[in-house]
Formats: C-alpha cells, sequence, structure tokens
C-alpha cells in the first residue's frame, strides 16, 4: 500500500487528515462566509461531519479516485483549511479544489497549496489535465486558478445549485504539456 503523501512548500506541511483535526475542520469550514463560496461545503457544518469526510480520504487515496491535503501552516503548525484532486481515471484528470479559512484568507495559502497540489498531480500521478471551477460571485478563488498557471475555458451558466440559488461557473484548466513547459523556463 502506497503512503499518503506529504508535501513541504515554503510555508505549509501538506499531510493527510486527521480524526484530530475535525474540530479545526468543523469551525474553519463551518464559517458561513466559507461555506458560501464554495459547492460542497454545509451551513450549517454539523457535528460529525468533519469525522464523516476525513474517513473517506484514504479509501480514496488508495483506490486512486483522489488525494486531499490539510493545509497546516509551517510556522504555527495551525490547520487553515485543505487541497485536494478528484481522478478521473477514464480521462486521466483531477478537478483540483480547496478552501482556506477565513482568518488565512488573502495570504496566499490557496494558491502555495494548489501550486503543489499540480506539480503532485503531474510529476507523480501522471494526469494529462487538471481543471478547477469558481463561483463566478467568488473572483479571489479565479485569482488562484490564474496565478498557478490555469487558463479560463468559459463559463458554465446556472451550473451549480447553492442554497436555492442556481449560480453561474468559471471554468478553468491546465495541461500537462502546458505546465511541463512552464516548468522548464
Amino acid at each position: 500500500m502506497e503512503k499518503y503523501p506529504e508535501i513541504k512548500t515554503d510555508r505549509l506541511q501538506l499531510r493527510g487528515f486527521q480524526a484530530s483535526d475535525a474540530p479545526d475542520i468543523q469551525l474553519l469550514a463551518g464559517a458561513r462566509e466559507v461555506a458560501e463560496m464554495t459547492l460542497n461545503i454545509p451551513h450549517p457544518y454539523l457535528k460529525g461531519m468533519a469525522e464523516a469526510w476525513i474517513e473517506n480520504h484514504e479509501r480514496d487515496f488508495e483506490s486512486g479516485e483522489g488525494v486531499v491535503w490539510a493545509m497546516v501552516e509551517l510556522k504555527s503548525n495551525k490547520l487553515i483549511g485543505a487541497v485536494g484532486l478528484i481522478v478521473n481515471r477514464r480521462f486521466n484528470r483531477a478537478e483540483l479544489g480547496y478552501w482556506v479559512g477565513k482568518p488565512f484568507w488573502g495570504q496566499g495559502f490557496a494558491t502555495e497549496a494548489s501550486m503543489a497540489a499540480l506539480a503532485y498531480g503531474f510529476e507523480e500521478m501522471k494526469l494529462n489535465k487538471i481543471h478547477a471551477s469558481h463561483m463566478v460571485r467568488n473572483p479571489a478563488s479565479g485569482r488562484v486558478m490564474q496565478k498557478i498557471g490555469m487558463e479560463q475555458e468559459g463559463i458554465f451558466k446556472e451550473h451549480a445549485l447553492k442554497w436555492d440559488q442556481f449560480l453561474d461557473l468559471a471554468v478553468y484548466g491546465i495541461l500537462s504539456s502546458t505546465w511541463q513547459t512552464r516548468q522548464t523556463l
């Protein structure tokens, strides 16, 4: 069995989530402002949801369906968010997703973690493409995607439903060949 990957960046350790992270996840992901800007984080974030979410990570990694890392700030050893890749093996691509707790917004952590996730996806998982999307009403997430080299591929009109409202999603992507070329520049 392959060991769950850990990655160190300049300011972050990306590691697998542990059961002991559940209270911090509930606190950070449970903030309405965080849930409001993500498609998959519910609000309210009820007790037990974090534990249930964590339980799937090891199985998903072992089956090749994806990898989700806890973003931990090296300086403080605090959990600040999550970044992950959900893999579609049939098409050899993955969807990048991330969230950062509100106290840590605007400090470049999502960009730093996402760059590391891209590198892992292309170098270790040998993916052909990594894509991501963000709610049009959340342009900060789009800036992260642009900073890591993704290009906008389009807008999906009223593509997602969040809190009884249909939302437009901006879709971004990057190919392995593009990423590899940029690494040699």
